[in-house]
């Protein structure tokens, strides 16, 4: 329910936005922001009034941007501030698909070599005809998995499960 009204606020700010790129910027901020505990238990609580939420958001931006500084009132006037990461995270999911570059998380146990990355998204590319930028992260995975989660793909290459069809095909071929 939060994504779909988060879509329509992210419609409606892209319609009457020339600067979508750098509002994205500054709510992808507000979002690591409103992210912190106090912040996020003053938005939600009963005892703060909207007045004063929808000054604790605008005193973190500038005013310099007229159509985001309104944006954000109309969120407060609606009791919808705590929207904001759902609307950043559809916003930049927008201007992804728009600029057809995408960002991707491979984990594995032990980090690859620059080299090896650049392979691995330069495969991704060939496969998706987008340009796919991977972060590493590690994990215990005995393997690696890639997943870019915009696109809706995710990759497995298991250790454990490449030996365990292995030893299914020759019980399989005896």
């Amino acid at each position: 329910m939060e994504e779909l009204i988060a879509k329509r606020y992210a419609k409606a700010l892209s319609s009457v936005s020339n600067n979508i790129a750098g509002i994205v910027e500054v709510l992808n901020v507000l979002t690591e922001v409103i992210q912190a505990e106090e912040i996020r238990s003053a938005l939600i609580s009963p005892l703060v009034n909207d007045a004063k939420k929808t000054e604790m958001i605008l005193s973190a931006v500038s005013d310099d941007d007229k159509t985001l500084v309104n944006f954000i009132k109309v969120l407060g006037e609606n009791k919808r501030l705590d929207l904001i990461p759902a609307i950043a995270k559809v916003l930049n999911a927008d201007l992804q698909k728009a600029s057809n570059q995408y960002e991707g998380v491979l984990k594995s146990s032990e980090a690859l070599g620059e080299d090896e990355l650049s392979k691995l998204e330069e495969t991704l590319k060939r496969y998706t005809g987008s340009e796919i930028k991977l972060k590493q992260e590690k994990t215990d995975l005995d393997g690696l998995r890639v997943s870019v989660d915009d696109l809706g793909i995710e990759v497995n290459f298991s250790k454990q499960r490449v030996k365990e069809q292995l030893i299914d095909f020759i019980k399989k071929s005896l």
